[in-house]
C-alpha cells in the first residue's frame, strides 16, 4: 500500500491524500473507526482518528474508487482534508503507523501502467500534462493522454501481425501449388506511409513540448537586458550601465499566445581580454545561432530592434523588419508582442495536436518503418516475415506491451510525487 499528498503543498484550503493497493479501504475503517465505507465514487465527510489515543485528527471528504475501475487499477482512497501544515504531517503519520509507504514519484501512474490501465504513450503524455505552462501543451498532453497514438499503434501492430502471418502461410505452403497467397507489398509499403505520416508531427510536438527559444543578442549597453524584462513583464535580468554585465545566458519563460518560448538574455558581443566575458559571449554567439529566432540590437539575422526610440524620436512599432521599441517607457512593446505571437503561431500551427510527442517515440516508429520498408522490398518470404516481426516488436515497445522494462524508469521519473 502507498500514500502521497496529490494536491499543492500546505497551507492550502484543501489537501488530496491519495491511498492505493490491496488493504486500503481497511485502513480507510480504522481511520475512521466506521465499519461501513461511502458508496463508490461518493464523498462523505468522516471523522479522522488517531489509532493510539482515538484523538480526532480531522474532518475529511472520505471517497473509494474500487479496483480494476479506479486511476491505477488497485482499491483506491481519497482523504480530502483542511490544508493546514499540522493536519496534513499528522495525517500522514497515521497513515505510516497502519504500514503504508510513502509514494515514488510516478509510482501511482506507474502502478496504472503495470496493470493495464494506461500505456507508455498514455504515461508520457501524462507527464506533459502535469507539466503543461501553456494552453498549446496542455491540448497536445491532453490529447495524447486520451490513447490516440495508443490506438493507431495497436491498429498498425495488428495488421503487421496479419501482414506477417500470410507471409509465413506463404513459407508453409510453398510447395503447394493450388494454394496462393497474396502480395503483400502494397499494404507493408501502405502501413510505412502511414507511419510516416505520424513521424512528420515530432517536430512541431518537440517545438510544444520545449517551446520556441529567441535570443536576445547585440553590443554591449544596447538595452538587451531591459527589453528581456520588459517582455517579461518583470526584473528578471541585472541592468547597469557597465559594460559586461550579463555574463552567462540568462533564460526567461513565456507564453505567446499558448505557445510555449524561452527567451535568452545573452552576453553583449565585443572583444574583451576578460576570460569569464570571452566564455559569455561564446556562448551567446552559440545561443543564438541555434535559436529559432533572434532579436537583434545591432544588425545580424532576425527581427532587428531598435531600442531607445523614446531618444531617438523614432516612431514605435513593427515595420520593414525591425521593431522599434523603448523597453524604458514600454513605447512599442505591445506591437512587438502581438508580431511575436503572430511568429509564434506560425511557427506551432494550431489544429490536430501532434500524435509523436517523445524522442523515444520517433525512435520506435522510425524503427517500424524502416522494418517495414525493408520487408516491403524483400522477395524472400522467410526474410520480409522476419522484418515484420521486428515491426511488432518495435511497436509493442512504443506501447509497452513487449521490452517496457528498460525505460520504465526513465519515464516514470519525470513525474511528481502523488501522480
Amino acid at each position: 500500500m502507498i500514500f502521497a499528498l496529490s494536491s499543492g503543498l500546505p497551507p492550502s484550503g484543501v489537501a488530496v491524500l491519495r491511498l492505493s493497493g490491496a488493504g486500503v479501504f481497511d485502513v480507510a475503517r480504522r481511520l475512521t473507526g466506521r465499519r461501513s465505507l461511502p458508496p463508490a465514487r461518493c464523498a462523505m465527510l468522516r471523522s479522522i482518528h488517531r489509532q493510539s489515543d482515538h484523538q480526532v485528527l480531522d474532518e475529511a471528504l472520505l471517497l473509494i474508487f474500487p479496483g480494476p475501475h479506479s486511476f491505477t487499477g488497485e482499491d483506491t482512497v481519497e482523504l480530502h482534508t483542511h490544508g493546514s501544515p499540522a493536519v496534513v504531517a499528522a495525517v500522514q503519520q497515521e497513515l505510516l503507523a497502519l504500514g503504508l509507504k510513502p509514494a515514488e514519484p510516478g509510482e501511482f501512474t506507474r502502478r496504472a501502467f503495470l496493470n493495464g490501465r494506461i500505456d507508455l504513450t498514455q504515461a508520457e503524455a501524462l507527464a506533459d500534462l502535469v507539466a503543461a505552462e501553456t494552453e498549446a501543451q496542455r491540448d497536445q498532453a491532453r490529447a495524447n493522454a486520451g490513447g490516440r497514438l495508443r490506438h493507431l499503434a495497436e491498429g498498425w501492430r495488428e495488421a503487421i501481425l496479419a501482414l506477417r502471418a500470410e507471409a509465413e502461410a506463404d513459407l508453409d505452403f510453398a510447395d503447394e501449388s493450388d494454394v496462393s497467397v497474396g502480395d503483400t507489398t502494397a499494404p507493408i509499403a501502405q502501413l510505412a506511409a502511414a507511419i510516416r505520416a505520424a513521424l512528420a508531427t515530432a517536430p512541431v510536438a518537440e517545438r510544444v513540448r520545449s517551446g520556441l527559444t529567441i535570443a536576445v543578442t547585440g553590443p554591449p549597453n544596447a538595452g538587451k537586458s531591459s527589453l528581456v524584462n520588459a517582455l517579461a513583464s518583470r526584473d528578471v535580468a541585472i541592468v547597469t550601465a557597465i559594460p559586461g554585465t550579463t555574463r552567462d545566458v540568462l533564460e526567461v519563460h513565456l507564453d505567446l499566445g499558448g505557445v510555449p518560448a524561452t527567451l535568452l538574455d545573452t552576453a553583449g558581443l565585443r572583444e574583451s581580454d576578460d576570460p569569464v566575458e570571452q566564455e559569455g559571449i561564446r556562448r551567446a554567439r552559440a545561443r543564438a545561432a541555434s535559436a529559432d529566432l533572434v532579436l537583434a540590437l545591432a544588425g545580424g539575422e532576425g527581427l532587428r530592434v531598435v531600442n531607445k526610440v523614446d531618444l531617438t524620436g523614432e516612431a514605435p512599432g513593427v515595420r520593414g523588419g525591425t521593431a522599434f521599441v523603448s523597453a524604458l517607457t514600454g513605447a512599442g512593446l505591445e506591437d512587438l508582442r502581438a508580431w511575436l505571437v503572430a511568429w509564434a503561431r506560425r511557427q506551432v500551427p494550431r489544429g490536430e495536436p501532434a500524435l509523436v510527442t517523445t524522442a523515444r517515440q520517433a525512435h520506435l516508429l522510425d524503427e517500424t518503418a524502416r522494418f517495414l520498408e525493408e520487408a516491403a522490398a524483400q522477395p524472400e518470404s522467410l526474410l520480409r516475415a522476419e522484418s515484420l516481426r521486428l515491426a511488432a516488436a518495435s511497436l509493442g515497445r512504443l506501447t509497452g506491451a513487449i521490452g517496457a522494462e528498460e525505460v520504465l524508469g526513465a519515464i516514470f521519473g519525470r513525474f511528481c510525487i502523488g501522480k
